[in-house]
């Protein structure tokens, strides 16, 4: 039985590619100095997959940033603003990720959003109507023959042209169709140069038609792959879909002539049932059956039923479910976790090895007994045998207790509205940040000292206090009205609040790409999970006695700590989540009896796990998202505000039910979408006080005062004076401290500018 892999990680297994990148953005390294990092990375990955006897490898799956930002380069969906830079290739394709200010000119990055229902984000494409699609670029084939000379014969993927249609952003009069045309040429352009280097397969990546489909959609998607396929030749097209099931579009994709369609078995919550139904005789049904999302170790027993079942009637090639990038490397690098917890993982190495032993066993399967197979019996031993401490009676009971009561704050939003104004008494306009300041090279030793016992606690603790001190002086001084103390104690939002709740397990180098450079360390959710102490509140206490400003403790809510790590797969999202939202509840309460009356519990990922078919959105997911984040602050006095910030995603679409969270104060990202949101907050005649964000942080460029000024004259426009809050789009961990003190200022400023409108 054949073997496919989608995608492969491709940031390093010690992050060499974020390191090697963050040196050529500071001229401490050239660009070929990198480019032979990127291609030491590429090899290590094609060679590991060639070992474990993957037939389908992919080549062009590897990106310096995104492979969607890789797509439109290839294209040359590039804007004026970043030619008329005059930069480099490779300098122009980081000022699109990244913004650019400089000596060239000062110009913002493209959009960034959330890729479908994961935490790795993608480039949004910019088409204006003087865009010139064209191929330009030659990345797919270098890389395709950079495999072939290390004799590995691969797949091309790419990202296809209706997935990349339908997440291009339209700034002008033109639309998807105005466009078509062209991009079904020039990726015919790339099909017959593919064809003419003895490509064997080509992979059209099209997640996009897992979401709800219109006629019109079916259409764009059956005029496009009529034409790509009409030239195909000999050499073959795989349709690769991921991240749920193609309902809408299964017939019209199972009479096209494709010569492989990739259906995700994980997520795909109805394709068993459509592939029942009928697959077309001759085609290959890649089967998406090894999680690519997770780290848990693949049921053998199930998975080969499901596999006995396809090949009863389909010729099948075993997968991944969707590219490994959204998995760690190799379990070889965690040398501090038991062999207890580890016998249960698989990352991206340990998933070439499922699929390896996966299709021998299937093999078997067909004429004989796997149950005598050592394979089979040592991974039914584990599912068998359980996790050892992953179960907690108090807690379960907890989350069985919960009343209907429990989700509901009192008194409502305006009463509390008018009681928090009048006793905060901030200014028209108030100014604040969204938590975290940079964690600067000495904030990283003092922590990774403490962890390796080479200080002591109270070395960590004062070192801490006095960043603290020094951060609260710092707002004091550009003008902040609402303090926060800067998040100096924590690794990352998610993994802090982890390591002080019962029921996590942590990694040492289990790191995956959220977005260019910025790598995350997911911590895993092993069993049951409960607050061991309190956790934030002796910091906060500090921070307010060093200011009389208030001070915002700083929280990460549940469903972004359930979204942001790895869960369970035991017990349902739901049952975790609430878990978590008691466990903060505690944190919440004990914040407010120690004086913190403003309280941030972040809720970024909110929209991560969103069902991608609108269809499910309240039945699977928001109907108990939602009351978990009420449950975390109904028990708080009238007085005290409840904050909550979400980034990097589309929330136009669920806005009714962000408000229905019941918080007093809102901040979202929008300054890389245009302030796009607004008009839907208007719309929606949304009552939550709110901060889109001013000012991107995910760009090392400083803003200026009339930039922001204009950014709020818009908010304006939309939201009423009285509700508008002024900060960044994010907290600003990952920027220097230089460039975050001139954009506060320049923050500060505007809003005195914008006050003295009023």
């Amino acid at each position: 039985m054949k073997k496919s892999v989608i995608g492969f990680p491709r940031i390093g297994k010690d992050r060499e590619l974020k390191f090697a990148s963050e040196k050529y953005f500071k001229n401490e390294i050239d660009e070929t100095a990198l480019q032979e990092v990127a291609a030491e990375l590429r090899a290590y990955g094609l060679k590991k997959q060639q070992a474990a006897g993957i037939d389908f490898i992919s080549s062009n799956d590897f990106s310096f940033y995104d492979n969607v930002l890789d797509a439109a380069v290839l294209f040359n969906v590039i804007p004026d603003r970043y030619k008329e830079l005059g930069l480099s290739d490779l300098g122009t394709y980081f000022a699109m990720a990244r913004g650019y200010q400089g000596d060239k000119g000062n110009v913002k990055a493209l959009a960034m959003k959330k890729w479908f229902n994961t935490n790795y984000h993608y480039l949004v494409p910019e088409i204006d109507d003087s865009t010139e699609v064209k191929l330009v670029g030659s990345k797919p084939v270098d890389e395709y023959k950079e495999a072939k000379a290390l004799g590995i014969e691969t797949k091309v993927a790419i990202v296809g042209p209706f997935t990349f249609l339908k997440l291009a952003k339209y700034t002008g009069a033109k639309k998807a169709d105005d466009f078509k045309a062209a991009f079904i040429a020039e990726y015919s352009k790339l099909v017959e140069t593919l064809k003419a280097e003895g490509v064997q397969w080509i992979e059209f990546d099209e997640p996009y038609i897992v979401r709800d489909l219109t006629a019109a959609d079916i259409d764009l998607f059956k005029e496009i792959y009529n034409s790509l396929l009409a030239i195909k030749g000999d050499t073959k097209i795989l349709l690769q879909t991921y991240f749920g099931d193609v309902r809408d579009i299964y017939d019209t994709v199972t009479k096209l002539p494709f010569d492989g369609i990739g259906l995700d078995f994980n997520e795909g919550r109805k394709t068993a049932e459509l592939v029942k139904s009928g697959f077309p005789k001759g085609v290959l049904l890649f089967a998406g059956l090894v999680n690519g999302k997770n780290i848990w170790k693949n049921n053998y027993a199930k998975t080969i039923d499901a596999l006995k079942s396809l090949k009863a009637e389909n010729e099948v090639v075993l997968s991944t479910s969707c590219s490994l990038l959204h998995v760690p490397y190799t379990l070889e690098s965690e040398t501090k976790l038991g062999a207890e917890y580890t016998k249960h993982f698989a990352f991206a190495e340990e998933k070439l090895l499922e699929l390896k032993e996966l299709a021998e066993l299937s093999d078997v399967a067909d004429s004989g007994n796997v149950t005598s197979e050592k394979a089979f019996k040592s991974n039914q031993a584990l599912f068998e045998e359980g996790r050892v401490d992953s179960k907690d009676d108090a807690v379960v009971n907890r989350v069985a207790g919960i009343k209907d009561e429990d989700y509901t704050r009192l008194p409502a939003f305006d009463e509390r509205e008018k009681i928090q104004k009048d006793i905060l008494k901030l200014p028209q306009f108030p100014t604040t940040t969204i938590g975290s300041f940079p964690q600067t090279v000495d904030v990283r030793k003092n922590r990774q000292a403490f962890r390796k016992g080479e200080i002591s606690k109270e070395q960590y603790t004062d070192f801490n206090k006095n960043k603290i001190k020094e951060c609260i002086e710092l707002q004091e001084e550009i003008g902040l009205d609402v303090i926060v103390h800067g998040e100096f104690e924590r690794n990352d939002m998610v993994e802090y609040f982890g390591e002080n709740l019962a029921g996590y397990v942590f990694t040492e180098k289990a790191w995956v790409q959220s977005y260019g450079t910025r790598c995350v360390k997911p911590p895993i959710i092993w069993g049951d999970v409960s607050r061991k102490q309190a956790i934030t509140v002796e910091w906060s206490k500090y921070a307010k006695s060093c200011t009389d400003k208030p001070v915002k403790g700083m929280l990460t809510g549940p469903v972004t700590i359930l979204n942001w790590s790895f869960p369970r797969e035991d017990i349902s999202i739901k049952e975790s989540t609430l878990q978590i939202a008691l466990a903060i509840r505690d944190e919440v309460l004990d914040l407010e009896a120690n004086g913190i009356n403003i309280i941030q519990i972040d809720e970024a990922a909110l929209r991560e796990k969103l069902p991608l078919r609108k269809s499910d959105w309240y039945s699977e997911y928001l109907d108990w998202a939602i009351p978990a984040f009420r449950l975390v602050h109904s028990g708080v006095k009238p007085e005290t505000q409840i904050h909550t910030h979400m980034c990097y995603s589309e929330f136009t679409d669920i806005i009714p039910a962000i408000d229905a969270m019941d918080a007093d104060v809102i901040t979202f990202e929008a300054s890389r979408s245009d302030l796009q949101i607004l008009d839907s907050l208007k719309e929606n005649n949304f009552k939550t006080e709110v901060g889109p964000g001013v000012y991107d942080i995910h760009s090392p460029r400083v803003p200026s005062v009339d930039e922001i000024v204009t950014a709020l004259t818009k908010m304006r426009d939309k939201i009423e004076d009285k509700k508008l809050w002024v900060n960044p789009d994010c907290g600003l961990k990952t920027r220097g401290d230089v460039e975050t003190k001139a954009s506060l200022i320049n923050l500060v400023e505007a809003a005195k500018i914008i006050r003295q409108q009023v």
